[in-house]
């Protein structure tokens, strides 16, 4: 686990967690490090700590490689906390009465493993007084740009992060972390401006002209029928898979998850809201 260089003051959560459930956050937390089992912060407590909004949160956000989410259940498990991996190809959960830990190793959708970068570029505070590291601001960025459910869309916490750190961000990695589907970036940039027409300085000029020099140049369809809505909500272009012949981004070759996550994971809609 990569070892917080410099520390910042404790994280203020009093307005975002019940005491009864930041007890057993907190506890989550602390048998983690004992266990020496690489993990993040994420969520509501990441978006505090880099854009200064408090909210209401019903979880904590764990971000773990998956090499390391057998062991952080295992653990949790042996100090008396229920714990499951509810979707193989992205998510497990902890429990304590009613409350819960997600740990999130990747994105439903596949495209946003957690890997050795995460903790590379990772910021620190002090959480609950334990030392912890923090989901680094470019790959929430990425993740949270790819939720567009009818339920829930994540684009006011990505305008909320370019505006607050948007000058500091490593715009060639977050770029990098796009890859293929750098459209989704491009599509947000463009609200964001919308969104906050006297911090569009926050984007630099040569991301903009880079991303939308691509746009131009890449004007041509497609061969294939594939419908790429997928990769931003489970739900709403089924009708695109099971009616009009178009092909899932999310399964090979455009994507890595498998047939059967992604009828578990469709067969779940409805009974988690």
């Amino acid at each position: 686990m990569v070892q917080p260089q410099r520390t910042h003051a404790p994280l203020s959560t009093r307005r975002m967690v019940r005491p009864i459930a930041r007890q057993f956050y907190e506890d989550t937390l602390r048998t983690l490090t004992r266990a020496r089992v690489p993990f993040l912060v994420g969520g509501a407590i990441a978006l505090k700590h880099f854009a200064g909004i408090a909210r209401d949160t019903k979880d904590l956000d764990v971000f773990l490689k998956k090499a390391d989410l057998e062991r952080a259940m295992t653990v949790l498990s042996d100090v008396g906390f229920e714990a499951e991996v509810l979707y193989p190809h992205w998510l497990g959960k902890a429990w304590s009465g009613p409350h819960f830990v997600d740990f999130i190793f990747d994105s439903a959708n596949g495209l946003c493993p957690v890997d050795d970068a995460w903790f590379e570029h990772a910021d620190t505070c002090m959480l609950w007084n334990v030392p912890v590291l923090v989901s680094p601001v470019e790959e929430m960025i990425v993740s949270k740009c790819f939720v567009m459910e009818r339920e829930r869309f994540d684009g006011a916490d990505v305008y909320h992060l370019l505006e607050a750190c948007g000058p500091t961000l490593d715009w060639d990695r977050l770029v990098r972390r796009f890859g293929e589907n750098w459209r989704v970036l491009l599509g947000h940039l463009v609200f964001f401006s919308f969104v906050y027409p006297q911090k569009r300085h926050c984007v630099p000029t040569r991301v903009m002209d880079e991303l939308l020099q691509r746009a131009r140049a890449e004007q041509r369809p497609e061969d294939v029928e594939v419908c790429r809505g997928t990769l931003l909500s489970r739900e709403q272009y089924l009708v695109d898979l099971r009616e009009r012949g178009y092909a899932d981004a999310r399964t090979a070759p455009w994507g890595v998850v498998s047939e059967d996550d992604i009828q578990r994971w469709t067969e779940a809609i409805g009974h988690e809201r």
